[in-house]
């Protein structure tokens, strides 16, 4: 169990440098699939900006997995589930998608809840 977590654990990280590496390549493109209604025109600063916090989250996460216990890693990955959780917040807030607010931002947090969850109590 301790294993797939962990494997999870880097789906996750790759994922979010991944995320983060589209926005700081396409940002226009890349916040187009965020779930808001409307994107602020010459906002491509701000989108890089979540894409340099995209990649650093996911590497902290890797760095954690190379060098920390399982229990360590599930709190890494419960903090991060927050950031999850706020996008899923701020996409219902300003009356974005609800499918990708729930679907995409929503899931992804319960699944690192998940993860957390086996990882804290190996």
């Amino acid at each position: 169990m301790i294993v797939t977590a962990y494997v999870l654990a880097g789906v996750i990280a790759a994922g979010i440098i991944y995320i983060g590496i589209t926005y700081l390549l396409t940002p226009e493109k890349a916040a187009a699939t965020f779930g808001l209604p409307v994107l602020p025109a010459g906002s491509t600063a701000f989108f890089r900006i979540k894409g340099d916090r995209d990649v650093a989250s996911g590497l902290a996460l890797g760095a954690a997995m190379l060098a920390g216990s399982p229990q360590v890693v599930g709190w890494i990955v419960l903090a991060e589930s927050f950031a999850a959780f706020s996008d899923m917040l701020i996409v219902l807030r300003y009356r974005g998608k609800r499918a990708l607010a729930f679907g995409v931002h929503g899931a992804t947090g319960l699944v690192m809840v998940a993860i957390a969850l086996t990882l804290v109590l190996a």
